[in-house]
């Protein structure tokens, strides 16, 4: 197999960290990974933990999209985190993910390596979406409100959910006199 990536390689069988099936580019060092082998590793392996890494390099983040190197179909730009713009790729033909070189040392960094194989589900795209939503809108309504009365509402609003009567409290307080017997 030829590398998609960098267009220059070939992808040689190895052992990412020594654990699990992976073909490395021998030119860009990116790897290759069927996601089948990391769950019968995994499976196989279920207490291993990653080590910590607190210094990761640079990782590398192929811009375009790229082909799949066994199907050679495109494959997805996938989010990994809300906390970073890295994106894997997938390709769906063969359920296989392409890292960039320094990005199975930043999934080890960010505690993602454990999950490689939920990192590709739609469930996961999904819950990152709704978070950078919410987060969205976070910022939207700080900038909007100012922080010491968006962090006030937010208060009042957890307090709030957590009433009994929180219908009746959200009436009071949305009248302008609650105490008139007109509505």
């Amino acid at each position: 197999m030829h590398c998609s990536a960098c267009k220059h390689g070939s992808l040689v069988p190895t052992r990412l960290d020594n654990l699990f099936s992976a073909h490395r580019c021998n030119h860009c060092g990116g790897h290759w990974v069927l996601i089948d082998d990391f769950v019968t590793w995994k499976q196989a392996n279920p207490d291993t933990e990653f080590e910590a890494i607190t210094a990761v390099e640079d990782s590398e983040d192929s811009p375009m999209a790229l082909f799949c190197p066994m199907s050679h179909t495109l494959m997805r730009k996938l989010k990994i985190s809300t906390d970073t713009d890295h994106r894997l790729d997938y390709s769906a033909a063969v359920g296989g993910v392409w890292l960039d070189k320094g990005e199975w040392p930043l999934l080890k960094s960010m505690g993602l390596a454990s999950c490689l194989n939920l990192l590709v589900t739609q469930e996961w795209q999904n819950r990152l979406k709704q978070s950078q939503t919410q987060a969205n809108f976070g910022e939207h309504y700080r900038r909007k409100f100012g922080d010491s009365t968006y962090t006030e509402l937010k208060r009042i609003r957890d307090w709030l959910q957590g009433q009994p009567n929180k219908a009746e409290l959200k009436s009071y307080l949305l009248a302008d006199d609650p105490y008139s017997t007109k509505r």
